[in-house]
């Protein structure tokens, strides 16, 4: 069978809902006409990111140690190992110019580099501003330099993961229990820039903040959260957040502020927040961070510098070149914060002798791991989920229901979804299966968005030279049928040896949104799990969003199934494997169609996901916030009643259990049906 029939529909789904947003946005803009107009917008975005970025720690010892110091010609370089959160500790460098100052400070958050602070494109700017009069701290993201969580893995886990994949993985996990990888970025600058005042010799009325990509999404999360900045200049990052999904780009974790779209905030609100704070945007005219959308954003934010009275204060560069923090970009900024620190430079970079990694090393060995009482992010997860666990109570019931709603963001479905009968697949394509025909239907799930989401499978048993092979007109189902949810494809599970036993009764398969032939082939992208595939593209526009992505295939079965009831469904027994068994277990707690719910390869707890630091479910499975809430045992014991029976469950790793845990032990003293297996070959189905 011929997958992705409908490649473009989540695509472009969501592209008209940011289109409609971004033309609402541009309304709201020109509608301000004076100055208090202007900060009414300010405060306005102030108070919305304060939210969306979450509280802060409370500030704890830095317990700040020097480790080493080079001298060069014109500065030295100061090794420096800190700590933002206790056992959290952050290596850095800190380039001091020679003489007592007062300098002019800038903090330098590095982009996605696995060296991090020591990748030549940054030290050339640290180089740089030093020898201009600047004091310059750059410091290691998490993942990054001499920061990688990596060097020590639980379980026998031997995976080597690239600096985005690590990061992504560890802020992925973070959203069941509501963080935002984010705020822990933005702590550690928060921080970093309290290392760098507090050494002798600084002026704290003269601070910079600049960094390119990941560090330009950095800079641009200070410049909105950090009132002691005096000055930004963020590089290939800013745009529009249409802009990324048009051009089918993927942003990682930290890039993703849950429900910043959903507040009707855009990138330029992140400088609008602090206008008219002197801004430079440093773009590159062939970045994957499209030129377009800076140009767009600098636009957007100069309509209220310009209502505030300091248009001069906001300026643009866009180089000639690609992704990178390339000279001209350089000079830019160190040209733009000469004019704003007094510094009579022309900001122009001289010869540069680049330094070994090894040199820039804070810690003996290269990695905080090996530091007595460091911990990793997965750590910190680890205890606020276990925390969350010591404290949920059990629910059920109508309590139950309306926490899924709740957390899924499901909203009442009033009629059952307008359907297109699509052309049936070949008679030849059907040959090597047990069926006769297919009939496809093409549901309607989004009222706002007139195209199919979603498609309804009808397969008829009997052989491809069965006489009954024909279109069929219009789901017409009987009152007893099985409903199934596939992993990732209906096509592949039901020609793979998943196919659910029906027992002579009717049966009925979905692909919900971005699944099977709804799989979208964005992104560059055909592997459903590729860690920046189309599948975490739509599961990270939905948290942009506040509206979950896994909360919307979920609706997609329930309208699913409000069409089958219209048409003359009475027992469902609901049947889901692997990823679809998540949605199986949420649409059979909250339709009362579901009479009988079997599940084959689930997840069962979302718990199990937050205590190793590596695991296969992709964002796309996650909920924000979810085990505040509730925890998918919750589910199954609700489902008793519906005679739920789990085969072959899989762990955190889509593995089945062996031997069967703790928690496969606990679980099957509900009464449910088990069947567990010893196999540890990994069966995640992938295209």
């Amino acid at each position: 069978m011929i997958e992705h029939a409908l490649p473009q529909a989540v695509q472009d789904d969501y592209v008209a809902r940011l289109r409609t947003l971004a033309a609402r946005y541009d309304r709201q803009l020109a509608a301000l006409r004076t100055r208090e107009d202007a900060m009414k917008r300010v405060r306005q975005a102030r108070r919305k990111l304060k939210r969306l970025f979450g509280t802060f720690p409370n500030r704890t010892p830095l317990n700040v140690c020097m480790t080493g110091r080079l001298e060069r010609r014109g500065y030295r370089i100061e090794k420096l190992v800190y700590e933002s959160r206790p056992g959290l500790f952050v290596t850095a460098n800190l380039y001091m110019p020679q003489g007592d100052g007062p300098f002019p400070a800038v903090l330098q958050p590095c982009g996605h580099k696995a060296n991090g602070k020591a990748d030549k494109t940054y030290q050339m700017l640290c180089h740089s501003l030093a020898r201009q009069g600047y004091a310059v701290l750059i410091f290691d993201p998490i993942s990054q330099g001499e920061r990688s969580h990596q060097y020590r893995l639980d379980e026998g886990l031997d995976a080597l993961l690239d600096c985005c994949h690590e990061h992504n993985m560890a802020g992925n996990q973070m959203t069941l229990v509501g963080d935002f990888f984010g705020t822990w970025r933005v702590w550690d600058g928060i921080r970093s820039l309290d290392v760098l005042l507090s050494m002798p010799g600084i002026d704290p009325t003269r601070v910079g903040v600049t960094g390119c990509s990941g560090g330009g999404t950095l800079s641009a999360y200070l410049n909105a959260v950090d009132e002691r900045i005096t000055m930004a200049a963020p590089a290939c990052y800013v745009t529009t957040f249409l802009c990324n999904l048009e051009n089918e780009l993927p942003a990682d974790a930290e890039q993703i502020p849950p429900g910043i779209l959903g507040a009707g905030l855009d990138m330029a609100d992140l400088f609008i927040a602090r206008a008219p704070r002197p801004t430079i945007l440093l773009g590159q005219a062939d970045d994957y961070f499209d030129a377009r959308g800076t140009r767009q954003t600098y636009q957007r934010i100069g309509k209220i510098y310009r209502l505030l009275g300091k248009a001069d204060n906001i300026q643009l560069h866009i180089g000639k070149g690609d992704h990178g923090y390339h000279r001209d970009a350089r000079e830019a900024c160190s040209k733009f914060f000469n004019r704003h620190t007094g510094i009579p430079h022309s900001g122009r970079e001289g010869s540069i002798e680049v330094e070994r990694d090894e040199n820039l090393f804070a810690t003996p060995d290269g990695n905080v791991l090996h530091l007595a009482g460091a911990r990793r992010t997965c750590d910190f997860t680890r205890e606020a989920a276990a925390m969350m666990a010591e404290r949920r109570i059990s629910v059920s019931g109508r309590q139950l229901r309306d926490i899924l709603g709740t957390a899924l963001n499901l909203r009442v479905r009033k009629v059952p979804p307008h359907y297109r009968t699509l052309r049936a697949i070949g008679r030849e394509q059907l040959e090597r299966t047990p069926y006769a025909a297919i009939s496809l239907f093409g549901l309607e799930t989004e009222p706002r968005f007139a195209g199919q989401t979603a498609i309804l499978q009808h397969w008829v048993p009997g052989g491809p030279d069965n006489r009954v092979f024909r279109d069929r007109a219009h789901p017409a189902p009987g009152r007893s049928i099985i409903v199934y949810v596939p992993h990732i494809s209906s096509w592949q599970d039901m020609t793979g040896g998943h196919a659910p036993a029906t027992d002579g009764q009717e049966l009925y398969a979905i692909d919900v949104r971005g699944v099977g032939q709804v799989q979208g082939i964005t992104s560059g992208q055909f592997d459903f799990f590729a860690p920046f595939g189309p599948d975490y593209l739509y599961a990270s526009h939905g948290q942009l969003l506040g509206n979950s992505f896994l909360g919307r295939r979920t609706h997609d079965v329930l309208a699913a199934l409000d069409l089958l009831q219209a048409q003359g469904a009475r027992r469902v027994h609901l049947v889901g494997r692997g990823m679809g068994a998540l949605l199986a277990t949420f649409a059979a707690v909250l339709h009362p169609v579901v009479k009988q719910v079997s599940l084959h390869n689930a997840l069962l707890s979302y718990h199990e996901l937050t205590q190793c630091p590596i695991y296969a479910w992709p964002a796309s499975a996650m909920i924000w916030n979810g085990l505040d809430l509730f925890d998918l045992p919750d589910c199954f014991r609700a489902l008793r009643r519906k005679k739920l029976k789990i085969t072959e469950p899989w762990d955190a790793q889509m593995r089945p259990f062996s031997p069967p845990g703790a928690l496969v032990r606990q679980l099957n003293g509900l009464g449910l049906g088990w069947v567990t297996t010893g196999d540890p070959r990994p069966d995640r189905g992938g295209i």
